[in-house]
C-alpha cells in the first residue's frame, strides 16, 4: 500500500511564524481601538494566509503613500528598504515591524558595505522583495545576481572603478549551491571578496531534508504558494531528485489523485505553508490511497495525523535544541528552534564570565544549543538553559576522560589548601599540589590562569567531585617521548645534546627529552679532573652512542670519539727535532710529563731539563707551566715521545761550568722508560 513520509523541516519557518503572530497581535489591538492596520505588501508569500489576515481587517497596501497621515503600518516578513522607513517618519505613520531577523542582519552587512565604499552582491532574485530591501539598505553600490554568469559579468564592468572590494551575501530563501558558484565567480574578479553566507539555516535544513526524501519517494508533493520563492526552490530541488514531484497550493490541486499510483510518498512544505494546510494536504492523499481498490491493507488515519504532529512538534522538556540567536537583551536571548515557539535563555541560565554580558556572547544570528527546562513559560515561550547543558555534557566528557584514560585541558582559578582549583569548562575540579608538576611545588603561584593538559584520577558526579592530575600527564608524555627516543637511536650515532649537570664521574647530556651519561674519560683524549674543565652548563655538544641499555634505561656518550685519536695522526702533526710549546702536567722525579695535545704528552727525562744539574724536578718546573721542548724521539709502538728542554736553551746561560760537567743523575731505567699516565 501506499505510505506517506512528510520530510522534516515542514511548515513555518521562525520569521513567517513571528509576522503572522504579530499581524494577529496587531489586529486584535486595532480592533479593540477601532484602528485600521495596514501591511505594506503581502504579509507573507501564501495566498490562503494572506485572505485569512484580510478577512481579519489588514489592508494591504503597495506604498507608504497609501497609508493615512498617522496611522499604523506593519513591515513584512520580507523587510523594506531604508527610504521606506524615512518616508513614514515623514508621515507620522507608526511602523510595526516584523521584518525577519535574518533579513535585518543582512541590511546591517548592506549599510556596513557601504559605509566602508565596498560593492555589494546579493545572490537572489532581483525582483523579490527581499533583494529588493537589501539593494535599498545600502548608501554605496549594490547589485543583485541570479547566477554565476550574471554575478561575474556585473562584477567585471565595475571591477574598475577603483572599489576596495565587494561583499557578497545571499537571498535567505536560495539555494546553497546557487550561492557557492556566484561566489566562486565573485573571487575570479575580486579574490579577496568577503563572502557572507546568509542563507537560512532553516531553508537549508529544509532543503536538505526534502532532497533526501525525495531521492528515496516514488513520489513528492511540494506543499507551498505559488508566488513564494523559497517554494519555487523547493519544488526545484525535489524535482531534481524526484521525477514525479508535484507542486500544490492546497486540496484543490487534482494532481493529488495521482498518490494512488505510487507506494513511497513524500511531501516536502515550504516555509510559508501553515499547518493546517499540510494536515489537509495529507489528509486527502491518505483517503486517496485508502479508497484505492488494489490497496490490499486499509491506511490507518492516526497514523498519518501522529506522523503530521510528530513533524510538527514542539521539543519536550530535558531535550536538547538547536537554535538561531534572533534577539539579545541584558536580561534575556530569544531563540528560533525552527517550531511554532521561540526559546528563551535567561541570563542565570548562562555561564557567564566575570564582567560579561550577554550581549557580549551572544549575537544576532549565532547558532546555539541548548537544553529545554520548560516547554510553556505562560507567555507561549519554551525556557532553555545552557548552563545545564553544559554541565550535562560536561561531566559525560569527563567521564568518558576517566573511563578511557583520556587527556583533557583545564585552566587553574585559584590556589586553596594543599591544590588548586581548576575548571574543565563549567565542571571546577581539584588538583592536589602533589599532581601538579613531575616535580616539587611549594605555591601555585605560576600556574594560576594557566591551562594545563590532565589526566581524570577520580570521579563522583553524584557529589560534584572530580580530580585531576598534570603529574600524571608529564609523565606519560615523558615516557612516550622516551620509547620514541629509544626507538630512533642506535650505537654510533652522532646527535646534538645539551649539558645539564655534572658529577665528579661526568656529565648528563640531554638529547632530546632523555639524558645520556657523558663518563669524563669520554670527554676528552686528555686527563681531566672534573668535567667543567672541559664543558660548561647549557653547552650544545655533538655526542656519540657508545651503548644503550633499553632496560635499565641507560645511555652512554662519548664525545672525544669526535675528533681523531691523538697517536693515529701523529705523523701528520708531529716530527723528531720539531719545537713544541707545551704545558706540563705531570711531575715524577725523573722528570716532567708535557701536553701536546689532549691525549698526547711527552717525557722529558730530568737530564733534559737543563744543562746544569737538577737534583729536584719540581725545583726548575711547575704543574700547569707552559714550556718550549725538542722532540728526541717518537716511538709510536710504544706509544712514547721524548722531550728536551734544554735543547731549546743557551748552555752558556747555564751554571759554573763545574756544575755543567758534573754528571747528571740517570733515573732508574724502568722509571726512565716510564709512560705518561693514562
Amino acid at each position: 500500500m501506499g505510505r506517506i513520509t512528510i520530510a522534516e523541516h515542514a511548515g513555518f519557518c521562525f520569521g513567517v511564524t513571528k509576522a503572522v503572530d504579530t499581524a494577529y497581535q496587531e489586529l486584535e489591538r486595532a480592533s479593540r481601538e477601532g484602528s485600521v492596520l495596514y501591511c505594506l505588501g503581502s504579509l507573507i508569500h501564501n495566498r490562503s494566509v494572506t485572505e485569512e489576515l484580510a478577512a481579519s481587517g489588514l489592508v494591504t497596501i503597495s506604498s507608504v503613500d497609501e497609508a493615512p497621515q498617522g496611522s499604523r503600518v506593519l513591515i513584512r516578513a520580507h523587510g523594506e528598504p531604508d527610504p521606506t522607513y524615512r518616508q513614514a517618519a515623514e508621515k507620522g505613520i507608526e511602523l510595526i515591524d516584523a521584518t525577519c531577523p535574518l533579513v535585518a542582519k543582512i541590511h546591517g552587512i548592506a549599510r556596513q558595505a557601504g559605509k566602508e565604499g565596498r560593492l555589494l552582491l546579493v545572490v537572489g532574485d532581483s525582483r523579490h522583495p527581499e533583494v529588493r530591501g537589501i539593494l535599498g539598505s545600502t548608501a554605496g553600490k549594490a547589485f543583485a545576481a541570479g547566477s554565476a554568469v550574471e554575478a561575474e559579468d556585473i562584477l567585471k564592468k565595475v571591477s574598475s572603478g577603483g572599489y576596495p572590494g565587494v561583499v557578497v551575501v545571499a537571498q535567505t530563501t536560495i539555494t546553497q549551491e546557487l550561492f557557492d558558484s556566484c561566489c566562486e565567480a565573485a573571487k575570479r574578479v575580486f579574490p579577496d571578496a568577503e563572502i557572507k553566507n546568509t542563507i537560512c539555516r532553516a531553508t537549508r535544513d529544509r532543503q536538505e531534508a526534502a532532497a533526501r526524501l525525495a531521492s528515496q519517494s516514488d513520489m513528492m508533493v511540494v506543499i507551498g504558494d505559488p508566488d513564494s520563492s523559497n517554494s519555487k526552490k523547493l519544488y526545484e530541488i525535489c524535482k531534481k531528485n524526484c521525477k514525479n514531484t508535484i507542486f500544490v497550493e492546497n486540496i484543490d490541486n487534482y494532481a493529488l489523485q495521482d498518490c494512488k499510483k505510487y507506494n513511497r510518498i513524500g511531501v516536502a512544505a515550504s516555509a510559508s505553508a501553515p499547518e493546517r494546510i499540510i494536515k489537509e494536504v495529507v489528509t486527502n492523499m491518505s483517503e486517496v490511497i485508502t479508497k484505492n481498490p488494489q490497496n490490499e491493507e486499509v491506511n490507518d488515519m492516526s497514523a498519518y495525523m501522529d506522523q503530521i504532529e510528530k513533524a510538527l512538534k514542539l521539543p519536550g522538556r530535558n531535550e536538547v535544541v538547536d537554535g538561531t540567536v534572533v534577539l539579545v537583551t541584558k536580561d534575556h536571548v530569544v531563540v528560533n528552534l525552527g517550531c511554532k515557539k521561540d526559546g528563551i535563555l535567561y541570563k542565570d541560565e548562562v555561564n557567564l564570565e566575570e564582567g560579561k554580558t550577554l550581549e557580549d556572547v551572544f549575537k544576532e544570528g549565532d547558532e546555539v544549543q541548548a537544553k529545554v527546562i520548560k516547554t510553556d513559560d505562560g507567555d507561549g515561550n519554551i525556557l532553555l538553559s545552557k548552563k545545564r547543558l553544559q554541565s550535562s555534557e560536561n561531566w559525560d566528557e569527563i567521564n568518558a576522560a576517566f573511563e578511557n584514560k583520556e587527556v583533557i585541558e583545564v585552566t587553574v582559578v585559584k590556589e586553596v589548601n594543599k591544590g588548586v582549583i581548576a575548571n574543565y569548562k563549567e565542571i571546577s575540579g581539584f588538583i592536589p599540589m602533589s599532581l601538579l608538576s613531575d616535580h616539587y611545588v611549594e605555591t601555585a603561584d605560576d600556574f594560576i590562569g594557566k591551562t594545563l593538559p590532565v589526566k581524570v584520577t577520580k570521579v563522583d558526579q553524584k557529589r560534584n567531585k572530580a580530580v585531576f592530575s598534570h603529574k600524571d600527564f608529564l609523565a606519560e608524555e615523558r615516557r612516550k617521548k622516551i620509547a620514541e627516543i629509544w626507538n630512533t637511536l642506535n650505537v654510533g650515532d652522532v646527535v646534538e645534546g645539551k649539558v645539564m649537570r655534572f658529577t665528579d664521574y661526568g656529565a648528563f647530556v640531554d638529547i632530546g627529552g632523555i639524558d645520556g651519561l657523558l663518563h669524563i674519560s669520554e670527554i676528552s683524549w686528555g686527563k681531566l679532573k672534573h668535567p667543567q674543565e672541559a664543558l660548561k652548563i647549557g653547552q650544545i655538544v655533538n655526542v656519540k652512542i657508545l651503548s644503550m641499555n633499553a632496560e635499565k634505561g641507560k645511555i652512554s656518550l662519548g664525545l672525544k670519539q669526535n675528533a681523531p685519536e691523538p697517536w693515529s695522526v701523529i705523523d701528520e702533526q708531529y716530527q723528531v727535532g720539531q719545537i713544541i710549546t707545551g704545558k706540563v702536567v705531570q711531575i715524577k722525579e725523573y722528570g716532567a710529563f708535557v701536553e701536546l695535545n689532549p691525549g698526547l704528552d711527552g717525557l722529558v727525562h730530568i737530564s733534559e731539563i737543563a744543562y746544569k744539574r737538577v737534583g729536584k724536578v719540581s725545583d726548575e718546573l711547575k704543574v700547569g707551566q707552559e714550556v718550549q721542548a725538542k722532540i728526541l724521539e717518537i716511538d709510536k709502538e710504544r706509544r712514547r715521545i721524548s722531550l728536551s728542554i734544554k735543547a731549546c736553551q743557551d748552555p752558556a746561560a747555564e751554571a759554573p761550568a763545574k756544575e755543567a760537567e758534573a754528571p747528571a743523575e740517570e733515573a732508574p731505567a724502568e722509571e726512565a722508560e716510564a709512560p705518561a699516565e693514562e
